[in-house]
């Protein structure tokens, strides 16, 4: 299971959005506008879906389904931005999907911006001169300089695996025994309540760890990624974040009757844990009390430090105080399994 989402997941769940259908309104028929068309669809994130005669045949485009955005050049574009030094241009953009429209009108605007540029540089020249200043900047990217996805991604989606693994297993581990019959046998053992949890948790413990190995050897091989910080750091917090998963698993099946019960306990929580994880929408955009939770939450620690050592290079000095809450929650939550199985003759 590991393998196989591992290989596919990366893929699915990006970040960039491509293929944007554009319908574009263009009534001035220029030699300006077609240039502004041109760089739109070559940019890559652009399919002129519709070269449309009017608004309204653009917008019944939209309704179907076959244009996400509307370019409308009015007739007097190239004459106003020659003769006035300013043209207008009209946008409308499906918002049914929130994200995919966020991104298509921002990519939409940038690439006009640019155009503008362009086309200001050609005019702003001797002895058409103008004292407006022109700044240009140029930047750079720390830590992941070509802004793939993937490397951003396949840390984060390996955390996620361990933790479906770890909790699951675990969950149906002890209630297991409960439905077999088999948990009274050992009840009558003289092991102690301690013995017998760490029995449950020390094999899933070695397995998860074997999870993870699999893990970076397949984010080497399909992705190339290759962490800039320590296999050691990453495998110290993984101990100890995997001690606390399976603490919150066997706690879980403790208090359960059944492996149904147990399995939707740990469904719940885990998709919470997941969600409220930062894997798929950044922590600093949630509001105060969505932040409160992921201070609560193992995945969100994991996830911070999986990215933070992958793609920053980070050591153990760099994550002592995430591997110091990592450590409590794995007291706690072992712990409380410990004092909650109660041993019955």
């Amino acid at each position: 299971m590991p393998v196989i989402q591992l290989i596919i997941l990366p893929w699915a769940a990006d970040y960039e959005v491509k293929n944007i259908k554009l319908a574009v309104v263009d009534q001035d028929h220029s030699e300006y506008s077609r240039q502004l068309i041109n760089k739109i669809t070559a940019s890559g994130y652009f399919n002129l879906a519709q070269y449309a005669a009017s608004y309204n045949q653009a917008l019944q485009q939209v309704e179907k389904d076959k244009a996400d955005l509307v370019l409308q050049i009015p007739n007097s574009f190239e004459k106003d931005l020659v003769k006035e030094n300013e043209a207008k241009l009209f946008m409308a953009i499906n918002a049914i999907n929130g994200v995919k429209a966020s991104l298509g009108g921002a990519y939409l605007r940038t690439i006009i911006q640019d155009y503008n540029k362009q086309v200001r540089t050609e005019w702003i020249q001797f002895p058409r001169f103008s004292p407006e200043t022109q700044i240009e900047i140029s930047s750079s990217n720390w830590y992941n300089p070509l802004m793939n996805y993937k490397y951003f991604m396949v840390p984060g989606i390996l955390v996620i695996l361990l933790t479906m693994i770890g909790m699951n297993l675990a969950a149906i581990n002890i209630v297991k025994e409960k439905e077999i019959g088999t948990i009274e046998q050992i009840n009558v053992t003289p092991i102690k309540k301690y013995h017998f949890i760490l029995g449950k948790l020390i094999p899933f413990w070695i397995m998860g760890l074997l999870v993870l190995t699999i893990g970076l050897f397949i984010s080497y091989l399909f992705y190339g990624i290759i962490p800039v910080g320590s296999f050691i750091t990453i495998y110290v917090f993984a101990a100890v974040y995997l001690l606390a998963v399976l603490g919150l698993g066997l706690l879980l099946s403790t208090y359960s009757a059944n492996q149904q019960q147990s399995m939707l306990l740990s469904f719940f929580i885990m998709m919470i844990m997941i969600l409220l994880g930062g894997l798929y929408t950044s922590i600093d955009s949630m509001p105060e009390w969505a932040k409160w939770i992921t201070r609560f939450n193992p995945v969100s620690y994991f996830i911070e430090v999986m990215r933070m050592v992958v793609l920053k290079g980070s050591s153990l000095a760099d994550i002592k105080y995430h591997l110091l809450k990592m450590a409590g929650f794995a007291i706690v939550f072992n712990g409380w399994a410990v004092f909650s199985y109660k041993k019955r003759s």
